[in-house]
């Protein structure tokens, strides 16, 4: 059985402990072996390997339960979100903005407030006033999207969005860069309809709106 070798000696053990969880030496919900057994099988001491399963912990893979035990609570763990947003290419993040964005379209239909409505107002005309570059342009398109989303009125959903505006940002400005047959007045007309929709209370049209521009969009790369 390998053992750790060389400093980080607890991010060693919590690297070997994760490569078993990851073969499958520990399902999903079993309790681990006490300290006491894995830290020869390590080769590092007892406060290594708590220090290993405290930084396992710290990543949604392991959880300790008083007077039970360390429990295998994920069988892999997970990714820092900004370097998943900056690993993802065009057509990943378009996919992600279509499941967010449709869903908060419907939703802020259905929930909006007159002032929710009027924030999309102003944002719409935000960005129908042009920009003196492609970036402002973006930026004025991203305020638009999240005052739609703020309408949802789902906390969690504006969230998944501000964590992603960077990523989408930078998307949108390369791949308005790699069309030259963008079209910004029909752009601008679909907005004018999402806003619309919204107005109207009518959820499946914005939800539909949402995913069909984003999927032209989408396409558009293909």
């Amino acid at each position: 059985m390998p053992q750790v070798r060389r400093e980080p000696l607890a991010e060693q053990a919590a690297g070997l402990l994760l490569d078993r969880i990851r073969a499958g030496e520990w399902q999903l919900g079993q309790r681990l072996p006490g300290e006491t057994t894995l830290a020869p099988q390590l080769g590092v001491g007892r406060s290594t390997v708590r220090e290993a399963i405290r930084q396992l912990a710290g990543r949604g893979v392991l959880a300790s339960r008083q007077g039970a035990g360390v429990f295998v609570t994920a069988l892999d763990a997970r990714e820092d979100w900004d370097l998943v947003l900056r690993r993802a290419d065009i057509a990943s993040v378009l996919e992600a903005r279509i499941a967010i964005e449709a869903e908060a379209a419907a939703l802020a239909a259905e929930r909006r407030t007159p002032t929710e409505l009027r924030a999309i107002s102003r944002a719409l005309a935000g960005r129908a006033r042009g920009a003196e570059s492609l970036e402002e342009h973006v930026d004025a398109d991203m305020a638009f999207h999240r005052a739609v989303v703020v309408a949802a009125h789902n906390p969690l959903l504006v969230g998944l969005f501000d964590g992603f505006v960077p990523r989408v940002r930078q998307t949108m400005v390369e791949m308005l860069r790699l069309r030259a047959d963008f079209d910004e007045d029909a752009d601008h007309r679909f907005h004018r309809l999402l806003h619309e929709a919204i107005g109207a209370r009518d959820t499946a049209a914005a939800a539909d709106l949402s995913r069909h521009h984003l999927t032209s969009l989408k396409e558009s790369i293909a």
